[in-house]
């Protein structure tokens, strides 16, 4: 009998890997530790990787003291998480949720590699909208970073970008709730326009609508990533040739985020988030919210304005934009912006 010979691993093509499964090297950082310096020195985020968006910032802000109980409302990658943890050092406790059941048990085992037990920290696999689930008499500080992990973008089975083909799911958790697939059907075109104006301001709104409606009258699926950008191509297809493409490819990311937020029900959780924080934030509390896009910068700066005029906040700041070296070196961090508040 012949024995199991264990399989090689399939060889990519080119001088570099292009895929998600290709870059198995910068999925392992322990192993592989100069691929990764490689891949960030080009400021790019390494495969399975996040990189944690105006840390210094956020930090200084926060002004962690020993002691002190907290919240990372959006755990992702850990690392905003791991900082904070550093400042209480081994003191207070520090709380985090995240709806991904996937990434979580990965990064609670890269936390617990970093020498940090269940006495400095509890993860929560919830949403942020149910923080007052969380049994504590209070928070001395929250951070919530809105923008998605790159673990969740890079990983084409959890289709949340066109630039990979993969299921058109975009849900962060993928075993609660229904796939961007089944929504799409259940919108009219009526909405599935004012979807893409509200959450995205997609200029193409109206012409995007118009193809999907058009796709699914003619009994065509649109199940996959690759398929929606198809649709998106097609909508735009008279577009002048000088700036086609590079419309298609704006319109692409902006669709694609207007379909996450309604999936998740984005608008709605952070609504809920917003209005509970002032209830659990103790006395001189503080709040730090990293957001990504307007509609959600919009209600941050709406809410921490309304509870500052009833004097629930002591004072407010921002929007702080990142440093022109960070985005350099990370192109992700473009678009953020940091709003902070403190409870009188």
């Amino acid at each position: 009998m012949e024995e199991n010979k264990p399989k090689r691993r399939k060889r990519y093509s080119g001088k570099y890997p292009k895929t998600f499964e290709e870059k198995y090297k910068e999925q392992q950082p322990d192993k592989y530790q100069d691929v990764i310096e490689h891949v960030m020195e080009k400021g790019n985020t390494p495969a399975g990787m996040h990189r944690s968006i105006m840390i210094d910032e956020i930090l200084e802000f926060l002004a962690i003291q020993p002691g002190e109980i907290g919240l990372d409302c959006t755990l992702g990658f850990g690392g905003h998480t791991k900082h904070m943890l550093t400042k209480l050092n081994h003191t207070g406790h520090l709380h985090a949720t995240d709806l991904d059941p996937i990434e979580l048990p990965k990064t609670e085992q890269r936390l617990l590699d970093s020498g940090f037990t269940s006495n400095d920290f509890t993860l929560h696999n919830i949403n942020f909208r149910d923080l007052d689930q969380i049994p504590v008499d209070g928070f001395d500080f929250v951070l919530a970073d809105l923008g998605v992990s790159s673990m969740q973008i890079d990983d084409p089975s959890r289709g949340f970008t066109y630039k990979f083909d993969g299921p058109l799911d975009l849900r962060m958790n993928p075993h609660t709730g229904i796939p961007a697939s089944i929504r799409l059907l259940e919108l009219t075109e009526d909405e599935l326009e004012g979807m893409l104006i509200e959450n995205a301001d997609e200029t193409y709104a109206k012409e995007i609508a118009h193809e999907i409606t058009l796709t699914k009258a003619r009994g065509e699926l649109i199940l996959t990533t690759k398929d929606l950008f198809k649709v998106i191509q097609i909508a735009l297809k008279n577009l002048p040739k000088s700036i086609q493409e590079d419309s298609i490819k704006k319109a692409a990311q902006r669709t694609f985020q207007a379909l996450r937020i309604d999936v998740n029900q984005e608008y709605e959780a952070l609504y809920d988030l917003l209005e509970k924080l002032p209830l659990l934030l103790k006395k001189g509390g503080r709040v730090a919210i990293l957001t990504f896009h307007s509609g959600e910068d919009r209600l941050v700066k709406k809410a921490f304005q309304h509870y500052q005029r009833t004097g629930i906040y002591g004072a407010v700041f921002g929007p702080t934009l990142p440093t022109q070296t960070e985005v350099f070196n990370n192109s992700r961090a473009r678009s953020a912006k940091l709003r902070c508040a403190i409870k009188a």
